[in-house]
């Protein structure tokens, strides 16, 4: 027997009756990961539209694109009314969500509903291109999976296709059977990985292999934040902001065979296209 969506809501007293958009964002403009682990600023990017997509809906069910046609729960919100774009909260400098847009909707989060942020994945089916539908509860979505509680991170899915935070490294290794697909991807692969200080943009690029590959050498910046390196030290001890302001990323994947030596002529080759040694944070 399926699982569907409102099997798991109505736990939490969800009202099916009332009538319900579900919305599924996905928006290569912006980085979705890190407006999902801002709750604040995921609110305020969903409530800026171009059309009046909410209207006649009494509440939403928010989810964000996964691979295919999976999205991932994030929760669910009040309509509460709208207002003209211009007359809406104003953005966060560097943020234009509000360009295009007509309308501005007060949305009011559930709380009770995020126990299940992150940890629920549907099969959003195939009109994947239709972002916003109606709630049809003769026709539920279907629940793919139920992670963990804990979970700080969306599902793992792509090793290129993250970023991350120095605060959401810490998530990951603060409950890491709550990850455990991160876990398992990133300890299953050597690979050459890059740290970018945000404030100044230079870049240290690293090398993982060993054992536990990827995930065994990130686990020392997360409880540090500079991994034993002598620069990402040396800036964390002159600024403040460090190392909440180092931003991690995999530039490359290797088996997890790879020695240490052909690890190092890979690392040795990226340090050379990014010139981290003459402008960066690599010291050799």
């Amino acid at each position: 027997m399926k699982l569907g969506l409102l099997d798991i809501l109505k736990v939490a007293g969800f009202d099916p009756n009332l009538p319900t958009k579900l919305v599924r964002h996905q928006d290569s403009r912006f980085d979705m990961l890190e407006l999902r682990q801002d709750g604040a600023l995921f609110d305020l990017y969903q409530s800026y539209q171009g059309k009046p997509v909410f209207d006649k809906a009494k509440q939403i069910i928010s989810f964000y694109g996964l691979p295919g046609t999976s999205a991932g729960f994030y929760g669910v919100y009040e309509v509460l009314g709208r207002t003209p774009a211009s007359e809406g909260p104003v953005l966060p400098v560097g943020l234009t969500w509000s360009q295009g847009a007509q309308f501005c909707y007060k949305l009011e989060r559930m709380s009770r509903f995020d126990y299940f942020r992150d940890r629920v994945v549907i099969d959003w089916g195939k009109g994947a291109i239709n972002w916003v539908q109606w709630l049809d509860i003769k026709n539920d979505k279907e629940v793919l999976e139920i992670l963990a509680s804990g979970r700080k991170l969306p599902p793992f899915t792509d090793y290129l296709g993250f970023s991350l935070k120095h605060d959401q490294l810490k998530d990951l290794f603060g409950n890491e059977a709550a990850h455990q697909d991160w876990k398992t991807s990133l300890s299953g692969v050597s690979g050459i990985y890059l740290i970018v200080a945000e404030k100044s943009g230079n870049m240290y690029v690293g090398a993982a292999y060993g054992v536990d590959g990827i995930w065994g050498r990130w686990r020392n910046y997360a409880k540090s934040g500079h991994g034993d390196n002598v620069e990402l030290e040396k800036l964390m001890k002159s600024d403040s902001s460090y190392p909440a302001a180092f931003r991690f990323s995999v530039l490359q994947i290797l088996p997890k065979s790879t020695t240490a030596n052909k690890a190092i002529e890979w690392e040795k080759l990226y340090k050379l296209k990014l010139g981290t040694r003459a402008t960066g944070l690599n010291l050799n």
